[in-house]
């Protein structure tokens, strides 16, 4: 045993045996030797010294700790915060079996980028138990923001941004911006994800509808209807043809959103496609249900109807969709989600601040919590269903992403020389996803009830075990930022 730069004992040498272990294109039975903290062999029959901790996976699945490429811990947003800090969300990824979260670093528009990324490194530095890298938000594009974002991705490592093509006077950019942004980033050599759909649409849409008294959570689909979303991706690879920038449509909900970006592909465009769990798992009735339960499930672009989740299962299994992230923005139902009610004028919660209007959807903080749920809910209704095969499962929620955002074979993948990152699942355990035993911090599960099959049985990051047993078994502050390079 001895002690890392947090302090933290560990063990120094880790043996899985009896495994079947699954990469993105392979699996076979076999072991997994780990020694401090980095894989040190892979094969069958390993061997190890008597004081190695030994664990035997025989009859369980052996996968690279999985990669969430799309989470917001800290979010200032719509007049309030979200719910989760690098404590509970990392160790609620992590009972999930989410071993790498690259969160959204969102400043406002008057924010000076390189303060913001501070303030967002500060908030997981020495709490996160799981390591953690980030996307750059570029919320403007003034006279002293190239200089900024040229020190971000130099001295921070960081080698990705992100863009809204909505949200407009908050987190949006103007089409000078992103174009300045583009260009830039295929100067550095650094990906773009982006947020797609039409601002100006949505606002009009979203005015007319209110106007109309359509005021409940069931209209904030048809305010963001499938059409806006596609016009946005047509919209960002018009750019990315223009630039040559490598972009990354995070969250796409629709048929439409794949169908311009695939055109964009044909055209010589390099463009990745991202979907998130919440669209793979419900479809837009859940945002129909009665007495404001809607609200629980409005984020944007919005769960689309089932066609569109059928979609885009099959795009997973063919490779068009490259990755699954969550998208993970949690706000607590009852003190946040009812900023949108009616009523919110009578609720109780710090965070409610009054209006002085009536409450409708455009006021209901945008998000879904599903950092814990995403890996179960993929198993379950990817793999089980026999929608996807395990080396596919693999490859979208952990290879693809590392291989995109830099971190590839440091992470993603079960080779001599990547980090001791591996999750070992046991596919005949079965439970239900409840609020009641969630590690995230709000007060509801958008998955209340789902009764699932198989579950991260151990988890390590960087050799140290933190979950064991399907039960929490880590220390805060484990996790350590993660500096890419392009």
């Amino acid at each position: 045993m001895n002690a890392d730069e947090h302090g933290f004992k560990r063990l120094m040498i880790l043996l899985i045996k009896n495994g079947t272990v699954v990469t993105g294109d392979a699996s076979f039975v076999g072991d997994v030797l780990c020694r401090d903290g980095l894989i040190e062999a892979v094969g069958v029959g390993l061997t190890a010294p008597a004081d190695a901790e030994v664990i035997d996976a025989t009859g369980k699945l052996v996968f690279p700790g999985f990669i969430d490429p799309h989470v917001h811990i800290y979010l200032p947003f719509m007049g309030t915060f979200s719910k989760d800090d690098y404590a509970s969300g990392s160790k609620a990824a992590l009972m999930g079996g989410t071993t790498t979260l690259i969160e959204m670093c969102c400043p406002s528009r008057a924010d000076d980028p390189r303060e913001a990324i501070r303030l967002w490194k500060s908030k997981a530095a020495g709490i996160s138990s799981c390591d953690y890298t980030f996307h750059m938000g570029v919320t403007r594009f003034d006279e002293g923001t190239a200089e900024a974002l040229r020190g971000i991705v130099a001295e921070e490592g960081i080698t990705s941004f992100k863009v809204f093509l909505a949200y407009k006077g908050a987190f949006g950019i103007e089409d000078a911006e992103l174009y300045q942004t583009l260009a830039l980033a295929k100067e550095l050599g650094v990906v773009v994800t982006a947020h797609c759909e039409n601002a100006d649409l949505v606002a009009e849409l979203q005015k007319k509808l209110v106007a109309g008294g359509k005021t409940g959570p069931e209209w904030h689909e048809p305010s963001r209807p499938v059409t806006v979303e596609a016009e946005g991706c047509h919209h960002l690879m018009t750019f990315a043809e223009i630039t040559g920038a490598e972009v990354y449509v995070v969250h796409t909900s629709c048929i439409p959103a794949v169908e311009a970006v695939v055109a964009a592909r044909r055209r010589g465009v390099t463009a990745w496609i991202e979907t998130v769990a919440p669209y793979l798992a419900l479809d837009s009735s859940y945002a129909e249900r009665p007495d404001f339960e809607g609200a629980k499930y409005v984020m944007s672009p919005p769960i689309r109807s089932k066609e569109h989740g059928d979609f885009l299962w099959k795009c997973l299994a063919d490779g068009t969709i490259d990755t699954v992230g969550t998208d993970h923005a949690p706000f607590d139902f009852e003190t946040q989600k009812r900023m949108g009610h009616p009523a919110a004028e009578k609720c109780v919660g710090a965070d409610l601040k009054p209006t002085g209007k009536a409450g409708n959807f455009t006021m209901i903080p945008n998000g879904i919590p599903s950092i814990e749920e995403r890996v179960k809910l993929l198993y379950n209704e990817g793999v089980r269903t026999g929608r996807i095969d395990l080396p596919t499962f693999v490859r979208c929620a952990s290879t693809k992403a590392a291989e995109i955002f830099g971190l590839y074979p440091r992470k993603g993948t079960i080779q001599v020389g990547s980090d001791a990152d591996l999750v070992v699942w046991d596919p005949e355990w079965s439970g239900v996803i409840s609020q009641k035993t969630h590690s995230m911090a709000t007060d509801y599960s958008a998955f209340e009830g789902y009764q699932h099959h198989g579950r991260a049985e151990v988890v390590t990051v960087r050799g140290k075990v933190m979950v064991r047993g399907g039960e929490w078994a880590g220390v805060r502050g484990w996790g350590t930022f993660l500096h890419r390079s392009v």
